[in-house]
């Protein structure tokens, strides 16, 4: 009896002791953002990301608080990939992915739209699901492909604007918002958004620093630019960045069991732990150095997998430092669709940033505008 109450204790003393090393997360600062969504079933992150991103910068201007479209960029990026795709005879990505520069440059191509003018569902449902979509013009591409034709030409694109007309809905060449017309361009400028002001930056050993380069990632498929730094200046330039009143999307590899959007937390975890006790404990996390971070690319454990927006700062008991990070996954966790991410993880998994250049430290402007 008496070793069986020893047993007792002791368990009871272990999960106090538990308890007492959980997550104990304390926000140090959290820049305005709109309400968290939800992308539903579709592969369009880097437009929700990024919108988020861009109404985060209409509060920082003074624009006050915007419901953007993320779907009008969807509508006008698919016909660049399909385009792609079929110039380069299928031997290029095609399919919902994309990456934050995509929005950019239909905001600088096309302009920008609010929600309430085009909600991008054209199907009669409540949410979006973009799986019938994508698959048909999976389809129609690979069928310009599989059998070009000099009599039809170029048809196939007449099909893919066709099949986004269906889904999403028409091009919304003009509008009403707040008893005013407007197009597309005209609410951009209106909105005073200009695409020169935001900058991707990287950070990688097998390119020069300092110099732009096209990351290689599939969802790159429009070939964008990459300034690449050093891993202390990417992490520092988020810091900075947020301290200064700016925001920034972040895209990131999603897939290790350390990153949980139902525990609202993303950390690299240590091996041998199962996953349900991940999160029980602050964890001791690795010194994330360049090397490693190279070697996690170069072996493709790290991979673009997912786009968020990074709105502000925290950190827990101990003093360890997380970035707040708002998802596009819904509300569906304590922290209201939110998650912390360690800076250990954000240096390891990290794909790339964008933000305004304004938010980048001066030093660091000076090296990659020379």
């Amino acid at each position: 009896m008496r070793n069986l109450l020893l047993i007792i204790v002791a368990f009871a003393t272990l999960q106090l002791s538990a308890q007492d090393n959980a997550y104990k997360i304390t926000e140090t600062l959290n820049l305005e953002a709109t309400e968290t969504k939800d992308q539903c079933r579709t592969g369009t992150c880097w437009s929700y990301s990024t919108v988020s991103f861009l109404e985060s910068e209409l509060i920082r201007m003074g624009k006050g608080n915007y419901d953007l479209s993320e779907m009008f960029n969807v509508r006008v990026t698919y016909p660049k990939k399909a385009e792609m795709y079929v110039r380069y005879h299928g031997k290029h990505q095609f399919g919902p992915g994309s990456l934050c520069h995509d929005v950019i440059k239909a905001m600088e191509t096309h302009g920008v739209v609010p929600e309430e003018a085009y909600s991008g569902i054209n199907y009669g449902a409540e949410r979006h699901d973009h799986g019938q979509m994508d698959e048909v013009l999976k389809g129609i591409v690979e069928a310009a492909v599989d059998k070009p034709s000099t009599a039809t030409g170029m048809k196939w694109m007449e099909a893919v604007e066709s099949t986004l007309d269906a889904y999403l809905g028409e091009y919304p060449a003009t509008f009403t918002y707040e008893d005013k017309e407007y197009t597309p361009a005209s609410f951009r400028d209106m909105l005073g958004l200009n695409a020169d002001d935001y900058v991707s930056l990287t950070s990688f050993t097998h390119h020069e620093l300092y110099e732009p380069f096209v990351l290689e990632v599939p969802d790159n498929f429009s070939h964008g630019m990459f300034y690449n730094v050093e891993l202390d200046e990417l992490q520092q330039t988020v810091v900075n960045a947020l301290e200064n009143g700016y925001t920034v999307a972040w895209d990131a590899d999603v897939s290790e069991p350390g990153f949980s959007f139902r525990n609202g937390m993303a950390i690299i975890a240590p091996e041998g732990v199962a996953r349900d006790q991940i999160f029980t404990e602050v964890r001791e996390e690795p010194n994330v150095d360049e090397e490693m971070r190279q070697q996690g690319f170069n072996n493709m454990q790290t991979t673009d997998d997912h786009l968020m927006h990074i709105t502000g700062m925290a950190k827990d008991q101990n003093g360890n430092l997380y970035f707040i990070v708002k998802n596009s996954w819904g509300t569906g966790n304590e922290q209201n669709g939110y998650q912390y991410v360690s800076m250990p993880y954000f240096r390891m998994k990290t794909v790339s940033i964008l933000l305004h250049k304004d938010g980048i430290p001066k030093a660091l402007r000076k090296k990659i505008e020379r």
